[in-house]
């Protein structure tokens, strides 16, 4: 028997860096082939898996791996980053997460037919994503700061909350007699029971591996051992206290070491990476191993309804409820709608109740709950981590960077417009200070010289297409603007130029110079000249906007003005048509062509769905 379960153990991890080779290659995520290795193995294809394969101590191995899972998320989640976004993190984990537990819930019970008690148990655990499904898709798929920052605070956070009350709804309601109100308060005592032990944990983590004499050659590996035994440590103290409460243990212990000082820093996160790349193959592939079809199969077309609701309409709804923030454009939104697929604590914790209810004579119950919960699983992996990259191309939310170098007034406030419009913008400023006012603002910013060509790679140089350099100091601009055109070769540089002298010497790197002094007198000649005009370029970003564009929509080529005023939306307008070398305001009859620099001028939302009109790809 023992030889059996080596065997397979040993197929399962094979199979699980075979799916991490196939994300590399193909840039989907590892996810996506975990499941489908699964179903392969499991019972209804080759049969090397079943629920009596590892015995009761599949459950004990899952739990310590979602815990693993659960830390390492947590010990990434930064408190810098969540600044970037706090409005819409606050709105996912509190208000969307209401919405989503309550509005799946009463899908549930209408489409499928199971009692509330039932239906809030299925609710409670599609609160859940996790960092098993969303580190995968974002290992791949490269969005801004904020939006990467609000889909791993919702995947840890939320984690923890759908199997804390999970865990109180099936005891109380599902297999208890506790009355509806009996299960706020135990979801506070798990929560409460959770974060004691992470914190107790954490604090004795933290003085062991900064007050330990250990040599500095085993250092390191000392490190690694120290911080393992503290995440099994604490999830094992909490769970043995209340259930489920091992993963708000494992996550609070996360958070508190993630942004606190501590040694070998590097170390740790390379050790918590390869543990979870282990341990979310052999959880994923098993879990899927067991997916029983049948159980599936029985909720027919309803089953699909509650899919395509909770997916394309409760998902929606929660993500336009919570994330309200101007960072976010529209079409980041939408990705953050399409893309929500749940993870590790919705199939364990499902599969342990389905047990206990067929244990219990309630098999109505249990096929009822893993149908749903697998099914939602199930499609959401496919469909939206599967497709997360795709979905990602197609609404455009996968921008090249803008490195701004200079956190003061002039780089704060071009990031304000450039965020505006969706650009991933970094900012790097020597001052430590600087960089934390600027992170303060929400904006992703680091401490670094940007005059050095390593510090210009770290920050992910290669994948800019803008550079800019805004210091006060035109030797510092001079050196970011030559670096950034000679040895990294970006085509768009562009450079403040403090003393009008200092001009041509950017001219001769081919860096766009922006003379300060003259821009001042523009402002000023703007002011007195045109000042509603003025005033009104002034609030860009917030409700205006001016876009340049490069006509490539064919079906608007060769029409005029007047011909296409139907594709622009009310509140905007054609103000300049560059072609060639030449510029000039358009007349109504003037005939657009393919390839045309059209600029327009309006309200930002007509502004920018005019934009998308005549270049469908911008």
């Amino acid at each position: 028997m023992s030889s059996a379960v080596l065997a397979v153990t040993a197929l399962v991890l094979a199979l699980g860096v075979v799916g991490q080779l196939l994300s590399m290659k193909l840039q989907v995520p590892s996810v996506l082939f975990h499941i489908l290795s699964g179903v392969l193995i499991g019972p209804h294809v080759l049969g090397l898996v079943s629920l009596e394969t590892f015995g009761d101590g599949l459950f004990v191995i899952v739990g310590v791996g979602v815990a693993v899972i659960v830390f390492e998320g947590a010990f990434e989640l930064k408190r810098e980053r969540l600044q970037r976004a706090p409005q819409a993190v606050v709105g996912m984990v509190s208000v969307g997460a209401v919405v989503m537990f309550l509005g799946t819930a009463a899908v549930v019970h209408y489409l499928i037919g199971p009692g509330w008690e039932v239906a809030l148990l299925i609710g409670a655990l599609m609160i859940a994503t996790g960092p098993t499904v969303i580190t995968p898709i974002l290992e791949v798929v490269t969005v801004r700061e904020q939006v990467a920052s609000v889909l791993e605070a919702e995947g840890i956070i939320n984690d923890v909350t759908a199997a804390v009350l999970a865990v109180v709804i099936f005891e109380l309601l599902v297999v208890g007699n506790g009355s509806y109100g009996s299960v706020f308060l135990g979801f506070l005592e798990r929560v409460g029971v959770g974060v004691a032990a992470g914190l107790a944990v954490a604090a004795v983590v933290y003085y062991a591996l900064t007050h330990l004499d250990i040599s500095p050659d085993s250092a390191p590996h000392v490190t690694r051992l120290i911080v393992f035994a503290g995440i099994v440590g604490t999830y094992a103290i909490a769970d043995t206290v209340a259930a489920e409460s091992g993963v708000a243990a494992a996550a609070t212990a996360g958070i508190v070491l993630g942004n606190v000082e501590l040694p070998h820093r590097d170390a740790i996160e390379s050790f918590e990476r390869d543990i979870r790349a282990i341990v979310l193959s052999f959880i994923f592939i098993v879990l899927a191993a067991l997916l029983d079809f049948g159980d599936i199969a029985q909720l027919g077309l309803a089953g699909v309804l509650v899919v395509v609701v909770v997916a394309l309409v409760v998902r929606p709804g929660v993500v336009f409820l919570s994330v309200r923030s101007w960072r976010f454009t529209r079409e980041e939104k939408l990705f953050l709608s399409l893309v929500g697929p749940r993870g590790i604590i919705p199939a364990s914790v499902a599969t342990v109740f389905a047990i206990q209810l067929q244990d219990a004579g309630q098999s109505e119950a249990a096929q009822a709950l893993v149908g749903v919960v697998f099914l939602i699983i199930f499609a959401t992996v496919v469909i939206q981590a599967g497709l997360a990259r795709q979905i990602a191309d197609r609404l455009g939310v996968i921008p090249m960077k803008v490195i701004i170098a200079g956190g003061g007034r002039v780089g704060r406030t071009l990031a304000r417009q450039l965020e505006q419009r969706g650009e991933n913008v970094v900012l790097v400023d020597i001052d430590r200070d600087v960089v934390r006012e600027v992170r303060e603002l929400g904006f992703t910013a680091h401490e670094g010289d940007a005059t050095e060509s390593d510090v210009l790679r770290s920050l992910g140089i290669d994948d800019a297409k803008i550079v800019v350099a805004a210091t006060g100091d035109d030797n510092d601009n001079l050196l970011v603007s030559q670096l950034a055109r000679s040895k990294f070769d970006i085509e768009r540089v562009y450079a403040r130029v403090n003393r009008p002298e200092n001009v041509d010497a950017f001219d001769t790197l081919d860096v766009t110079a922006i003379d300060a002094s003259l821009a001042t007198a523009w402002s000023i000649d703007n002011e007195i000249e045109r000042p509603a005009m003025a005033h009104w370029m002034n609030e860009l970003g917030e409700g205006h906007e001016v876009v340049e564009i490069e006509v490539t929509a064919e079906d608007l080529a060769g029409k005029t003005i007047r011909e296409v005023n139907e594709a622009i939306p009310s509140g905007c307008i054609v103000a300049v048509i560059g072609r060639g070398e030449d510029t000039h305001v358009p007349d109504a009859d003037e005939m657009i062509e393919y390839g045309d620099h059209v600029t327009f001028l309006g309200d930002a939302e007509a502004v920018r769905e005019a934009a998308r009109r005549f270049h469908p790809h911008s």
